[in-house]
């Protein structure tokens, strides 16, 4: 995969673990949102916990980008979609662990009035590898 980091001063600085864009180039892999559910037993992980509903999300990313032949190091794009802003940090302190900050990808993350199973979190992502 080709990628390339951009940044601007012309924009604002990045508050956390992401860049302002992406450039990329190969096999893109569009994952679902996952949110935290164990994958054998479809409960919910860390009812009422964001920091441990965060941690099963990556978890779950992580396993399906596996699937598809790809790593975190490969994600370009996320989107976060949290019921409350005011755990924005939690959220963000185990979504930096995953990604390197000066390669990590670019991202959105926007606060929802409710999600699916009325977990706390969701992420979405996009990665990109070589063409094969």
């Amino acid at each position: 995969m080709s990628r390339k980091v951009i940044h601007t001063d012309l924009a604002p600085t990045p508050v956390g673990p992401y860049n302002q864009a992406i450039i990329a180039s190969g096999q893109m892999i569009f994952v679902a949102g996952q949110i935290a559910l164990d994958p054998h037993t479809g409960a919910i992980i860390g009812e009422g916990d964001v920091t441990k509903q965060t941690e099963q999300v990556m978890a779950n990313l992580e396993s399906i980008l596996t699937a598809a032949g790809a790593s975190f190091a490969d994600v370009v794009k996320t989107t976060v979609f949290l019921v409350n802003m005011d755990e924005f940090h939690a959220m963000n302190a185990v979504y930096g662990k995953y990604f390197d900050e000066a390669k990590a990808p670019a991202r959105a993350c926007v606060q929802v009035s409710r999600l699916p199973k009325d977990v706390l979190v969701e992420i979405e992502c996009i990665a990109v590898i070589d063409n094969k």
